[in-house]
Order: C-alpha cells, then structure tokens, then sequence
C-alpha cells in the first residue's frame, strides 16, 4: 500500500504546475494547481492516457492547439495518446485538478512549444495512425 497526499505534491514550477502525488509502479497520480495567470506548457504523451477531473475554480484547456474548452468543477477530461494538451488559467481564481496517467512511464511527455495566438503546433502522430511493432515500438503509418 502507498499512502501519500495531494497537500506535500512538490509541483514542477515551484509553487504552480503539475505535482505528483504517487508516481508508479503501474500509474501515476498528481494535482495540476495553476492561480491565476499561470500556465501549463503544451505537450502529449505518446503511449500515456492520461485523465484530469477538476477539483476547483476554472481554467482553459486547448487541443491540439485548435480547440478550447473551459474546464469548470466536475468536469472529466481523458486525454487519448497523442492529444497535446495545455492549460491555461485566466480565471481571478486558483484551478485545481487531479490527474491519472497510465499506464506508468517517467519518460512518455513530449514537450511541443505552443501558446494561444501562435501558428497552430504539428500534430502529434495518434495511436490510430500509427503501425506497432511486436516489441511495442512504433512507426507512423
């Protein structure tokens, strides 16, 4: 059993940003906190599915750099391999949400530089378009 708690998450930016609550050995949990203003940088994650269920305030979330949603409390969001994802807070209030990724690995997050207003970013290749090679590897179809 591994007991932690979403209060001593370290997040990545320092006192904003993704914070990981327990990390493997066959998934990840975590605590995205972005106060107002705050950001997190858009990326995908190649063979990781990852799911954010809002836990307070609000945010912005853009797909693929081409759609935008808002994420209230409640909400539930999967995100399939290949779904660059970045959130964004231009609320007046803190955003807070708990994420799930599966299945585990350190290594699945590919950062693809991308802000609203800039050309739209090259999308990642998805699980669908791609051939699997019997070790697990794979190349774009």
């Amino acid at each position: 059993m591994i007991i932690s708690s979403s209060r001593t998450a370290p997040y990545r930016f320092g006192e904003f940003g993704p914070g990981y609550i327990i990390r493997g050995p066959r998934t990840d949990y975590g605590v995205v906190f972005l106060r107002p203003g705050d950001d997190a940088g858009n990326h995908y994650h190649a063979h990781i599915e990852e799911t954010f269920v809002a836990l307070e305030g609000e945010c912005t979330l853009w797909i693929d750099g081409r759609g935008r949603h808002t994420i209230r409390v409640g909400d539930v969001l999967q995100m399939e391999p290949g779904d660059q994802h970045y959130f964004v807070n231009n609320s007046a209030g803190d955003f807070r949400a708990l994420f799930v990724k599966a299945p585990y690995d350190p290594d699945d997050s590919v950062q693809v530089p991308w802000k609203p207003g800039e050309a739209e970013p090259l999308l990642a290749p998805k699980k669908s378009e791609q051939q699997f090679l019997g070790d697990g590897q794979h190349i774009d179809g």
